[in-house]
């Protein structure tokens, strides 16, 4: 694969006509990426496997067969042990099964959490929920930047039954350490979970170089991801957990994955996942500098055209395709939707929190105004990302935020 800006081929961002009116410019791949078609091809030869992977039949043990060649091929991309791979219906699951699945096993007489203040909100609101379970939150604030200090990290480790922490920020891109809170873990004899839904096939990827030489129970025992991040269809994911991890599961109702999650395997998501995922990792980096020059050229068309735009998130050491601006005076909302006139997607932050008007808590915690947490805007980029699409939004973009701004001052009627 060339590593120029420009793709050929199909732009697909999956279709509708690409939005009807005209094309469609899609730079919302952090929320979700367009379907491989190969992961498409998977899943649908998989469907052809008649019989629950659980039952002792033949047409059953053809299913265990198909899953578990799946889950392998999961487990070499990461780098972890076949068995370590639970898979899931999402990163959302994932993490949840990881925190309070570690509360439930924790330490007895351990309460403290360690949580970043920058986290995705499916740690940040499962974290908070434990708290009615008399758990305690250690919160760890990031720098300015959005990356979490290890040397504070480590600070708030000793004495704590979990910690948790994100492989690369969702929304503004930065990257942290994910080897140094793995070890600061490790050191400090307390289970942590890495949230790597964001990371995924952008940066190497290793459960057991990260996890290192931890002592059991310790460490990073647990690593989430999601495969609609990669091209694999919406509702799979997997969370890596350690052989050694003192882990419960959520569900109840059978044995499956070492107990961990119950309930009938999904084999064909289980296919399409391991397809992507391979396919992902072949290509990560030549990916990786592809769209690192077309954010550039986002980047710097957007300072071009908008002078007092400002790149938020460490400007180099950050996820390949992630753009995420601070537009002063405009609000995010009202810049999302005449982007999205004009036939171009984005984001104001985690689509997991899409429809609700409340400003970044990542922005807030990197020590911004709240005035500026409601005025940010996420561009995303991914495998069907062309050069099109970014000159799309250059060239709209002087427009959209006048018109944004002035409609936030303007006298109402």
């Amino acid at each position: 694969m060339s590593s120029s800006p420009e793709r050929t081929g199909s732009h697909d961002p999956s279709d509708p006509a690409m939005r009807q009116s005209g094309e469609m410019h899609y730079l919302d791949h952090a929320a979700t990426t367009p379907l491989r078609a190969e992961a498409r091809e998977a899943w649908l030869a998989a469907t052809e496997v008649v019989g629950n992977a659980s039952s002792t039949h033949g047409a059953g043990q053809d299913a265990r067969r198909s899953l578990e060649e799946s889950r392998e091929r999961i487990a070499a991309v990461l780098q972890a042990d076949p068995i370590e791979v639970v898979l899931t219906s999402g990163g959302t699951e994932a993490i949840n099964l990881a925190l309070q699945g570690l509360w439930r096993r924790r330490v007895e007489g351990t309460r403290a959490i360690v949580l970043p203040d920058a986290e995705h909100h499916a740690t940040m609101d499962t974290a908070q929920a434990l708290v009615d379970d008399g758990a305690e939150l250690r919160e760890v604030g990031v720098d300015a930047q959005a990356r979490i200090p290890v040397g504070a990290f480590a600070a708030a480790l000793p004495g704590a039954a979990l910690a948790t922490a994100l492989v690369a920020n969702n929304e503004v891109g930065t990257l942290n350490d994910a080897i140094a809170l793995s070890a600061c873990a490790a050191e400090a004899r307390v289970p942590l979970h890495l949230d790597a839904v964001a990371a995924l096939g952008h940066v190497p990827m290793s459960f057991r170089v990260w996890r290192g030489d931890a002592p059991d129970g310790a460490g990073l025992v647990a690593l989430s991801v999601a495969g609609h991040k990669i091209g694999a269809p919406v509702g799979v994911g997997a969370l890596i957990v350690a052989r050694t991890a003192r882990m419960s599961g959520l569900l109840r109702g059978g044995a499956q994955q070492r107990g961990l999650r119950a309930g009938t395997q999904d084999v064909p998501g289980a296919a399409a996942f391991a397809r992507a995922l391979e396919l992902a990792e072949a290509e990560r980096a030549s990916e990786s500098g592809r769209l690192h020059a077309l954010r550039d050229r986002l980047v710097d068309g957007i300072r071009t055209r908008v002078p007092q735009a400002e790149l938020l998130g460490d400007p180099e050491d950050r996820l390949p395709g992630n753009a995420h601006f601070l537009f002063p005076g405009a609000v995010g909302e009202s810049l999302l939707f005449l982007l999205d006139v004009a036939g171009i997607a984005s984001s104001t932050g985690s689509a997991c929190q899409a429809g609700v008007a409340e400003p970044s808590h990542v922005v807030r915690a990197m020590g911004r105004s709240e005035a500026d947490a409601r005025s940010v805007l996420r561009f995303s980029l991914g495998r069907t990302s062309t050069q099109g699409d970014v000159d799309a939004v250059v060239e709209v973009i002087a427009d959209v935020y006048a018109r944004a701004s002035g409609a936030r001052t303007a006298p109402r009627s």
